[in-house]
Order: structure tokens, then sequence, then C-alpha cells
């Protein structure tokens, strides 16, 4: 088996554990109530709306990060990753399950007003949108990676901090990648830098990650 495929076999064994842990749904459902509360109504037309929306992604995000991350208990991630041949699978699966779950937040941000609004979309505006989207999910899978196991041992000490990196810099418009992108999207701008940056942050959240998973086995 190629390393890329037992990195797969990885992530599916992940998605399925979070999946039995049901803890994904609240941060899902969480954010599918501000969707609610932000597009139940007449939000205007675009951008505007996505600005809230793209900032909500943020937190939710790292939140879900934290869920992948810590679904294990640390004596089954030891079994998990000697089954995979080393931490570094495991760490890249781990990473590629939150981030897939972030942009699954961050589609559903997008497309939800886009459907559902009485407003035009046009291909330029969603692309905006969807990369400011990109940017908030990725920064906070970034996060979430961070401040959760096994950087991070305790969840309450996740949960602190996660807030607090994420109201000191949402707030900031002139901070990337979320504030500049947000900033961006409603300047009528296109975030791409930000989004690319988001990404970029990931990875070396899943380096912190990699690191600190070799010093603690």
């Amino acid at each position: 088996m190629t390393v890329l495929a037992r990195t797969l076999a990885v992530a599916r064994y992940l998605t399925a554990d979070v999946a039995r842990s049901q803890r994904f749904l609240l941060p899902l459902l969480a954010h599918g109530a501000v969707l609610a509360v932000l597009f139940g109504g007449d939000p205007g037309p675009p951008p505007g709306p996505w600005a809230a929306s793209a900032l909500a992604v943020y937190p939710a995000a790292a939140w879900l990060a934290v869920v992948v991350a810590n679904t294990e208990a640390a004596e089954q991630r030891a079994v998990t990753i000697a089954s995979a041949g080393g931490p570094s699978r495991v760490t890249a699966a781990t990473l590629l399950v939150a981030l897939v779950g972030g942009l699954v937040l961050a589609a559903l941000s997008v497309l939800v007003p886009a459907l559902v609004s009485r407003y035009p979309y046009p291909p330029p505006v969603l692309l905006a949108g969807a990369l400011a989207h990109v940017a908030c999910a990725a920064t906070g899978t970034a996060l979430g990676l961070l401040v959760a196991r096994p950087v991070v041992a305790r969840i309450g000490w996740s949960f602190c901090i996660g807030v607090a990196v994420v109201m000191v810099t949402a707030v900031q418009p002139w901070l990337p990648p979320v504030g500049s992108a947000v900033e961006a999207l409603v300047s009528g701008g296109l975030p791409l830098v930000e989004a690319a940056l988001g990404v970029g942050l990931v990875v070396a959240a899943g380096l912190v990650s990699w690191a600190r998973e070799i010093r603690t086995t």
C-alpha cells in the first residue's frame, strides 16, 4: 500500500470514528443555526450577507477541527499510529478530515444564500464569496489543530485559547487572513491571497502537530 493510500485509509477510519461519536453534530448544528438566522429573512444582495457567515465559519471550523483531533483517546491514538506506520500519516489524515469538514461548512455558507435568496449571484461574486469562506474555514481549521491534541492536551485549555484567539483576530479587518478576507469581500475585492494563506496556515499547523506527536510518542 502506498503512502497516499494508507493516509486515505486512516482518513476514512477517522471519518467513521468522528461519525460514530456524533460530536461533529454540535458545530454543524450551531453553524446551521447561525445560517438560519442570517439568511432566514431578507439578507440583502451579495456580498453583504457573506461577511457575517464567513466570520461564523471561522470558529465553527476551529471547533470541528478540535472534535476531529480529539475524537480518539490517547491510548487509542497510539494504536492508530502504530497501525498506520507512524505519526505522519495520522497527522496528515487528521488535517485532511478536519479541513474537509471546514470546507463543507464554508460551502453551506456560500450556497445556502445563493439558493434561497431572490438576489442574483453572478459567478465573480460567487468566486469572491467562496474564496473568503475558504480563507476563514482554513484558518479556523489551523487554529483548531493548534489548540487540540497533541499540541494542547486538555479540552478546557483548548476551548479557552481557541475562543480568545477567535475574539482577538476575527474583529481586525487589517489582519490576514480572516479579517482581510472579509474586508476584501465587502469592498468588492478577490481574497485569493487570503485563501492561499489560510491553506498555508493549515499546513503549518499540521507540521506543528506532527512535531508534537513525535515528541510525545
